[in-house]
């Protein structure tokens, strides 16, 4: 057999390509540039609060001050700099999805002050470390880097909804338009080119997503035994991301560390000891974040009541069976947005359905909203109320959404799996795409995704794009 023809003049295919000033300095760059400053920041932030509590106190050892700049000793730019280091070597400036790990980077930073405490013993044992300068520093620098992160990530996807983003497809010939079309859906990505799932790999394939300077590869279907030693690190070499569609319902994102057991390539599912903790963490936030949300929300609350008994008869609130977990019925809340013969006409109505599965009932102009009604929506106001029922235990913040008895009754038998955990008022499904999501299909998938990959973090990551997109409206009706 002939050996198979390079396409990088002998070099290793995993050997990084020449240096290009044009791609150091790049958008997905910037953003890393962007969260470096962010962190910095905010352990300056940290620091001067500390000093100002700290003023009254035990000063900070003159051994441990060689120079001051803009007002912080040199022990600052020291520990902030091995922080940063830290940061980095633990991927959160990556430009990639790596830096949403909130929780990940608030880890760090404690691990970052743990280690100087050890440090500072070896150092010196005697050395007399003001401890409310400590304490105060370590607990303002995890809230203040949160904090800030959270919001670097408004402004940074606020910055990418307006930008366009150029894809290239590869999938075989019948998945085609389906992805195109999905694709197409969506405002801010443009397709500059296509291949067949059967030339991914060939020299020709590679030299048209080059010459499209295409920012990202969306694939489907790939040959298996080629992928990883060719087409992925071949895009990698020219700072090109490949995104893998899934190829069945069981979804391939398991989580996982990649390990050879009995001479075979695995992945292997990792449990972690706080799997349980973490859970319990999600319904504190819950139940705390209901709480405060409801408090400082009631002013706006019985505004919108006030304007709905003005503006419509009818009751303030709509209540409508949903399915929750395990498939068990519950009665959710939100402000009504429509008369008050609504769901006796929805029968009549079906015929009108623009949703081209029929699982979902979805019109963009209904003419059963009121015209507060349709504001409501628009702000997704009318889910308040919602806080309600996750105070009562019946739905998270984040989940899959509680769909009404008439949905239910079409699902496959797949589509099921998204009833094993907690509803939510916000999911993926919510934020990505909403009502521009073409069949329910779709939607599902996103749920198990969402049902597979859970974690603290990715809640957060959700409520954060919730909302974004609330502010702008972008999807609802």
């Amino acid at each position: 057999m002939a050996p198979h023809r390079s396409t990088s003049l002998g070099r290793d295919i995993r050997a990084p390509s020449p240096f290009s000033l044009a791609r150091f300095i790049s958008h997905q760059n910037s953003h890393s540039l962007l969260l470096m400053g962010s962190d910095l920041l905010s352990l300056i932030l940290a620091w001067k609060i500390a000093f100002k509590f700290n003023q009254f106190y035990q000063p900070l050892p003159p051994q441990l001050v060689w120079w001051t700049f803009l007002g912080l000793p040199s022990l600052f730019w020291i520990f902030a700099g091995s922080i940063i280091v830290i940061l980095a070597l633990g991927g959160l400036y990556h430009p990639r999805s790596n830096w949403k790990n909130y929780l990940r980077a608030a880890k760090l930073v404690s691990l970052s002050y743990v280690l100087s405490l050890v440090i500072s013993y070896i150092y010196d044992p005697d050395l007399n470390m003001p401890r409310s300068l400590f304490f105060t520093a370590w607990v303002a620098s995890v809230g203040i880097v949160l904090f800030m992160r959270l919001g670097v990530t408004l402004l940074l996807q606020l910055v990418a909804q307006r930008s366009q983003v150029t894809i290239f497809l590869i999938t075989t010939g019948d998945r085609l338009i389906l992805l195109r079309d999905i694709l197409e859906r969506q405002p801010h990505y443009t397709i500059v080119g296509t291949a067949l799932a059967s030339t991914a790999n060939d020299p020709h394939t590679l030299e048209m997503i080059l010459k499209t300077g295409t920012q990202e590869v969306l694939a489907d279907c790939l040959p298996p035994s080629d992928l990883a030693s060719t087409l992925y690190w071949q895009l990698r070499q020219h700072g090109i991301t490949l995104r893998l569609v899934p190829s069945s319902l069981e979804m391939l994102y398991r989580r996982g560390v990649p390990e050879v057991f009995a001479a075979l390539p695995t992945l292997r599912a990792e449990v972690t000891y706080l799997n349980g903790l973490e859970y319990r963490c999600k319904r504190w936030f819950d139940v705390i974040a209901a709480l405060v949300g409801l408090i400082l929300l009631a002013p706006l609350l019985l505004a919108v009541a006030i304007a709905i008994k003005c503006t419509s008869p009818g009751p303030v609130f709509f209540c409508q069976e949903r399915v929750g977990l395990h498939g068990k019925t519950f009665h959710m809340w939100k402000f009504r947005t429509m008369g008050i013969h609504a769901e006796k006409q929805q029968a009549q109505m079906e015929a009108m359905n623009e949703n081209p599965d029929g699982i979902l009932f979805k019109m963009k102009k209904d003419p059963r909203c009121t015209l507060f009604g349709r504001f409501l929506r628009k702000t997704s106001i009318d889910e308040l109320p919602q806080l309600f029922n996750v105070l009562l235990g019946q739905m998270s913040l984040v989940g899959p959404r509680p769909l009404p008895i008439r949905d239910v009754a079409r699902f496959n038998s797949w589509h099921h799996i998204r009833h094993q955990v907690l509803p939510g008022i916000t999911g993926l499904w919510q934020i990505s795409g909403r009502s521009q999501i073409g069949n329910f299909d779709e939607a599902a998938r996103l749920d198990l995704y969402y049902i597979d990959n859970w974690s603290l973090n990715m809640d957060l990551d959700i409520l954060v794009e919730t909302v974004r997109i609330v502010c702008f409206g972008k999807g609802a009706y």
